[in-house]
């Protein structure tokens, strides 16, 4: 399962910017926190920073998977402008002020997600920082993805390893592509070596892994003798909490999470039209878990709802709580 390498720049996410100090920001801001007057759109900025304002560089990028594609600004690194072709990386701030305001003594979370499409598409990083942020959290996420990417893929990518150097995350997330888990001929040739060593990676950074179980496809994988839904999340399951038991790594159970709302609904609406990746439900429940799991508080009541309705928010959060705080040892939780 080999990943084509690509091009691509590695930087900070920015959409918006200050033009009084040049600050760039991502979308979620619309005032700037350092000088309170309101930011403009990167796309709408032409004019040339003030005398003795050094302009930022700025290069195209692109990120998304499967029926998602789009172009982002991003601020280029110097430190990683020599590292060979590799995965295509994106470091992303959140749409959060940050974590690195002088004076400012509130905790922040640094999160960052390696993994494909399923991390990438709807931009699963963002929605978890803006929910995140509506329950009282500072976070900053960063991305390590390309599509259909392997374990095995990030575990030999120089640029994964710059990712994890990059900043002093204190969670990194691990999403195995889709359907290598639930194969255990996959889990023991390339999963789980590679978690292993990603593990041991993320540990040497000073950082907490946490397995991502993702989500089993709509109609199954019958291929390889799992007929249905229910037959490859149960498998998917069971790859990923073996290998955790192993290694001592938590879990964030999204896949239960999914299962939980698929008992209770027949059509839910998680899965695009490929049966495979999620919709902006799917995502929004997603981050949902990934809340529940790294603050140990419930989602209920958050404010931050991802475009969808009062009623469906709600129960995507009750959703969250119940499956990640219902047995949180079982997912490797305090």
């Amino acid at each position: 399962m080999a990943v084509e390498p690509c091009d691509s720049e590695v930087g900070f996410v920015t959409d918006r910017v200050c033009r009084q100090c040049w600050t760039w920001y991502s979308a979620g801001e619309t005032v700037c926190p350092r000088c309170g007057v309101p930011l403009t759109s990167g796309s709408a900025v032409t004019d040339p920073p003030a005398t003795g304002v050094p302009a930022p560089s700025l290069v195209e990028s692109q990120a998304g998977g499967v029926r998602h594609q789009r172009h982002r600004r991003v601020i280029s690194l110097a430190t990683v402008a020599a590292v060979a072709v590799g995965l295509s990386l994106v470091l992303g701030l959140s749409p959060q002020v940050g974590c690195g305001i002088p004076g400012d003594s509130v905790s922040c979370t640094r999160v960052l997600f390696i993994g494909n499409s399923y991390t990438s598409v709807n931009d699963l990083p963002t929605v978890f920082a803006r929910l995140a942020r509506s329950g009282g959290h500072r976070v900053e996420t960063g991305t390590a993805t390309k599509d259909g990417a392997t374990l095995a893929d990030h575990a030999g990518s120089s640029r994964t390893t710059t990712a994890l150097t990059s900043a002093n995350w204190n969670i990194v997330v691990l999403q195995e592509q889709s359907q290598i888990p639930a194969v255990d001929q996959f889990r023991q040739t390339e999963m789980y070596p590679a978690a292993r060593t990603l593990v041991a990676m993320v540990r040497r950074a000073g950082a907490q892994p946490i397995f991502f179980i993702t989500w089993a496809h709509r109609d199954g994988w019958p291929q390889d003798g799992l007929v249905d839904y229910s037959s490859m999340q149960s498998a998917i399951d069971d790859g990923y909490l073996a290998i955790a038991s192993e290694q001592h790594v938590a879990v964030a159970p999204v896949g239960y999470a999914w299962q939980t709302l698929l008992g209770q609904e027949a059509s839910p609406g998680l899965w695009q039209d490929d049966g495979s990746h999620p919709t902006e439900k799917g995502t929004y429940l997603a981050a949902c878990v990934f809340y529940a799991t790294i603050f140990h508080e419930s989602p209920k009541g958050l404010t931050y709802r991802s475009g969808l309705s009062d009623d469906e928010a709600s129960k995507l959060q009750q959703v969250a709580a119940v499956t990640v705080l219902g047995d949180p040892a079982k997912w490797g939780l305090p």
